[in-house]
């Protein structure tokens, strides 16, 4: 397998946050995601963490949601045809970038003491939650929200993040 190239805008400090190295925790996180998802070409994204009220802006404005989020995604091939896509897989040096993330702390927090997960397992949540959207998956149908929630339960359970019984399928209903 190979890696995945994360670029950062931290908009509110948080990979200073001295708990953890946050950049190797969400590295390897995602690569176990896309190890999951049996992607093997090398993927770029980037990771916007911002505050309570960009996160609420940028919800209402591109997904008619007048309240903030943890997580939205900007998926590069959202929508697009994958045949497209599929000529360029093989090259070697080809890499694929499949979008960008935007993720607020603040709001994770909240998820994670309103659920009483912790924060770890909450953030990686949705971190393995906004890369999957990336990659396609979606949980709009009953069927794909088994198969996302089955290959996202699967991913932090691996990663020592299991999910709270209750969120295995909550986020069918609050996205």
């Amino acid at each position: 397998m190979t890696e995945i190239d994360i670029s950062f805008n931290d908009e509110v400090d948080f990979l200073s946050d001295t708990r953890k190295n946050w950049k190797t925790w969400i590295e390897e996180l995602i690569l176990s995601a896309k190890k999951n998802i049996k992607k093997t070409n090398r993927q770029e994204m980037s990771i916007n963490f911002v505050d309570i009220n960009k996160i609420h802006e940028i919800n209402k404005n591109y997904r008619g949601k007048d309240r903030p989020t943890d997580v939205i995604s900007f998926a590069i091939e959202d929508g697009t045809d994958n045949d497209l896509f599929a000529q360029f897989i093989e090259t070697p040096d080809f890499v694929e970038d499949i979008g960008d993330l935007f993720i607020c702390p603040e709001v994770v927090e909240k998820h994670a003491t309103e659920y009483e997960t912790g924060f770890y397992r909450e953030f990686g949540y949705t971190l393995v939650h906004g890369y999957l959207h990336l990659n396609g998956y979606d949980h709009i149908k009953d069927d794909e929200a088994e198969v996302m929630f089955g290959i996202q339960s699967k991913v932090l359970e691996e990663y020592g993040l299991p999910l709270h019984p209750d969120q295995e399928t909550h986020g069918k209903q609050i996205h």
